[in-house]
């Protein structure tokens, strides 16, 4: 199932692609379905290579006229191909099965109307699921797909769907029609797409400057389309259409634009050109908070920045993964602060994204931003912390090194240039060091080829008077990544005012650079009441406060004017809990007394999962309890204090659904529930109920009866995976075996139905429940990886890892673990080793609390 870089170089080299057509009938049952492809190519005359093809059975392959034998030339992952003539042409007819894994052709029943629903996923290597291709992202080619599907169905590709034509009914009796849709400009396989049922849709234009009209479709299952809010994606979308027009300087390069929200979907979105994938969480069912109508603007926002970035400029392999993603994640956050409602994204992205970053790239696995890919099982370990949001924090970075507009000049000529081609990071970085006049060899060898993250210290002096004699910013690395960096950062000096706000009083922006940087136009100015490096948050560092300003924050977090600021300092001390420098319960009390001052919705949400996080993990054992249970008492106090409705209400109240332990917070759990106890404001509708719910299931008060009740009032998909994961959270041995033996030996759940059990299964109260599975965990690790799909290997070996259970004994066992595991298991061993980096770091941090 493999491909290494030198194969695919070797492939390249030898062949072009000119065009597929692809035909495919989904009217042959549950299991599988027919595909043909037929490709012309050229290669070198006498070479061999092969095409990819991952089958349930191969019927005939025929190469240039001549019948090929399909046992001896096809293993069911690879067709042979030798001999090649200067032009060829290929025909594969073969079967491929559905997957109900989010990957390749995703089959997916509606429990509401039993209607089926396809999807295709091929990032990265699994458009060979689905047809005969090529795969790898610098063989592009023009496709054709012809679809013979039932006729009550709604189907959409790249291209625009054309008018069924109707054909002679299947076996089953049923109205069947074939769509032959043109053919698609030059593309990449993995962008290609096939979203396949009787899907519903609201349709809709956008008309670009140059006067170009393009087609908008957005298209969800019949069952959601009453809750699906058009309008606000629609505006979004035309939004993002008049941003990225202008910066990119080149107008939409598709036909038309669709977005289809899909169920079981194992990320946000995909960029499919012209066809966008969306996560059907993302059609808000029940009241959720304002975070998550932001998180699917920026997602958006995200996949339409790479029609351009991503699809018609596509990179020439895997080792640029983080430049597409980055910079899709960069150019959406900057559109939504600049042509958007969502004006305070970039608070957002300092909370979300670079907290996110700094995790990961404090992990032992950190690696480079641009980092060496040697096959496809490298880059699915790749999509994390380092390629969205390092990458992303250190574009920021670069736009402030060469300057807003030098940067989106060199853009444009990027896309000028390169159009409908395949591009390395060489092609962009000439570009902007045209645009700019600097020279980013230096830069990007130390931003780019090195890995982890610095910490930026204040060390100054004051006179008598209270003015600064001298000021200095002192950077460092750690021993394992001892690389200094260049940083254009700016220092804010913030006073606490008459009326107990903290302004910024001073801004000083500057190039830091080594060791230790002089900012000696800062001396003689009066000593601030807080002194925060890397304001407005335009470095990628993190930061410490001096004591006075540290004391400052701590009396003052929620008196901030601006969310920014207040953000970074929330990360500073985060940072702090999560390294074992302050206690961890001295975070919890942070957040406890300043989180309902805060105004930003995902800086809550982001605070309340941290909370969360350190209360399970970080606070030493011997105060864990007690801890835990005057936590959640102050998020009832705090979601009885705020605003009645408010955004902050409902996120204490899920929060402390989430935490609730004690009887009488299981009792306040059940009045919610049941309505004999009301908070102003607070709608317990469907999906707060499953939360509830589940709270109650944990703590022991609630049984399978009550989860089966709940679930005949709502089977749906959405109630099928709350369902799942409360039965897997039932609190005793018997119902942990069960949910083990589904997820770990039987293996037949969907990744969605999957991943709510495996969440579940880890949520107790108890975590002695959890101990006899530790050493079944460790031997059946290597036989999922083996034998799931990544998808679902990656849901298992991180999400059952033994993490409750935070102990020496944990990490000992998991060293010797990694100590038998064989050369060949790369992902594995990456995924184990951040399995314990977690424990080990908690370990840290309890012992830093304890006292």
């Amino acid at each position: 199932m493999n491909l290494t870089r030198a194969e695919a170089r070797e492939r390249a080299a030898l062949i072009a692609v000119e065009c597929y057509e692809v035909s495919l009938d989904l009217t042959r049952g549950e299991k599988v379905f027919a595909s043909t492809t037929a490709v012309k190519f050229t290669a070198t005359p006498g070479s061999s290579t092969f095409i990819d093809a991952v089958t349930h059975a191969v019927h005939s392959v025929t190469l240039n006229g001549r019948e090929l034998d399909p046992a001896e030339v096809s293993d069911g992952v690879r067709i042979q191909l030798r001999n090649l003539e200067a032009v060829n042409d290929l025909l594969v007819v073969a079967e491929a099965p559905y997957m109900n894994t989010g990957e390749g052709l995703h089959r997916f029943v509606d429990p509401v109307d039993n209607e089926v629903y396809l999807y295709t996923q091929f990032e990265v290597p699994d458009s060979r699921r689905v047809f005969a291709v090529f795969e790898q992202p610098d063989l592009k080619a023009s496709f054709t797909f012809t679809v013979t599907a039932p006729s009550h169905w709604d189907l959409v590709s790249n291209s625009p769907t054309p008018v069924p034509v109707p054909t002679i009914p299947g076996t089953d009796g049923g109205a069947r029609s074939v769509w032959e849709f043109p053919p698609t400009p030059r593309l990449s396989s993995y962008v290609t797409a096939l979203i396949a049922g009787p899907y519903q849709s609201v349709r809709s234009e956008v008309t670009s400057a140059n006067g170009k009209v393009t087609p908008l479709g957005i298209f969800a299952r019949k069952s959601l389309m009453q809750h699906l809010d058009a309008d606000n994606i629609f505006e979004l979308t035309r939004q993002g259409f008049e941003f990225y027009e202008a910066q990119f300087g080149c107008p939409y390069p598709f036909e038309k634009y669709d977005q289809l929200f899909v169920p079981e979907f194992n990320a946000g979105a995909m960029e499919n050109a012209g066809a966008v994938t969306i996560l059907e969480g993302y059609i808000f069912r029940s009241k959720v908070t304002d975070a998550q109508v932001e998180r699917r603007a920026i997602t958006v926002l995200h996949e339409l920045a790479h029609m351009w970035f991503g699809d018609l400029v596509t990179m020439r392999w895997w080792n640029d993964l983080w430049l597409n993603e980055s910079f899709a994640e960069y150019m959406s956050h900057l559109a939504a602060v600049e042509n958007t409602t969502f004006d305070h994204a970039w608070t957002t992205f300092a909370s979300v994204e670079k907290s996110w970053a700094y995790r990961q790239d404090q992990l032992p696995t950190t690696h480079p931003i641009f980092a060496e890919i040697n096959d496809l099982q490298d880059v699915e370990v790749n999509f994390d912390g380092i390629t969205y949001a390092k990458g992303a924090s250190v574009l920021r970075q670069l736009v402030a090194w060469v300057g807003p507009e030098e940067f989106m000049a060199g853009v444009r000529q990027y896309f000028r240039k390169h159009a409908w081609q395949n591009t390395e990071l060489s092609d962009l970085m000439a570009e902007l060091e045209t645009a700019s006049g600097r020279d980013l060899d230096q830069w990007g060898r130390l931003w780019l080829e090195t890995a982890g993250v610095n910490t930026l210290k204040p060390e100054l002096t004051v006179a008598g008077d209270g003015t600064i004699s001298s000021f200095a910013i002192l950077q460092s690395a750690t021993e394992a990544q001892p690389t200094l960096r260049p940083h254009r950062l700016a220092v804010g000096f913030y006073n606490v005012t008459a009326a107990g706000k903290l302004e910024r009083v001073h801004r000083e922006e500057l190039d830091v650079d080594g060791g230790r940087t002089e900012v000696p136009a800062l001396a003689g100015l009066a000593r601030p009441d807080l002194i925060l490096l890397n304001d407005d948050d335009l470095a990628y560092a993190k930061v410490r406060l001096d004591p006075k300003s540290l004391a400052t924050a701590t009396s003052h977090l929620k008196d901030f004017s601006q969310s920014l600021p207040r953000t970074l300092v929330w990360g500073s001390a985060w940072d702090a809990a999560r390294d074992g420098e302050t206690p961890a319960r001295g975070y919890v009390d942070l957040i406890l007394a300043n989180i309902a001052e805060e105004s930003d919705s995902s800086v809550i949400l982001v605070q309340l999962r941290q909370l969360a996080t350190t209360l399970n993990f970080y606070v030493a054992a011997e105060h864990k309890e007690a801890t835990a249970v005057a936590a959640a008492d102050r998020l009832w106090e705090l979601a009885s204090g705020v605003p009645a409705g408010s955004d902050a209400q409902l996120q204490f109240v899920k929060s402390y659904a989430l935490l609730a332990r004690s009887a009488g917070q299981l009792d306040t759990v059940a009045g919610l529930l049941d309505g004999t106890l009301t908070l102003e404001g607070l709608t317990v509708d469907q999906d707060l109920r499953w939360e509830l719910i589940a709270s109650l299931v944990v703590g022991g008060r609630a049984s399978q009866d009550r989860i089966n009740a709940e679930l005949a009032t709502d089977n749906t998909a959405t109630g099928q995976n709350a369902a799942a994961l409360a039965t897997a959270a039932v609190p005793t041995a018997e119902a942990k075996a069960v949910a083990w033996e589904s997820i770990v030996v039987t293996g037949e759940l969907s990744n969605a139905l999957q991943g709510s059990a495996v969440t579940g299964f880890t949520r107790v109260l108890d975590t002695s429940l959890l101990a006899p599975y530790a050493e079944k965990y460790f031997e059946a690790v290597p036989g999922i990886v083996r034998d799931r799909t990544h998808a679902l290997a990656q849901q298992i070996v991180v999400g059952l890892y033994p993490a409750q259970l935070t102990a020496q004994a944990t990490v000992d066992r998991t060293d010797a673990f990694l100590a038998a595991l064989p050369a060949d298991g790369a992902a594995l061993r990456r995924m184990m080793l951040e399995n314990r980096d977690g424990v080990a770091r908690a370990l840290r941090a309890r012992q830093a609390d304890v006292g």
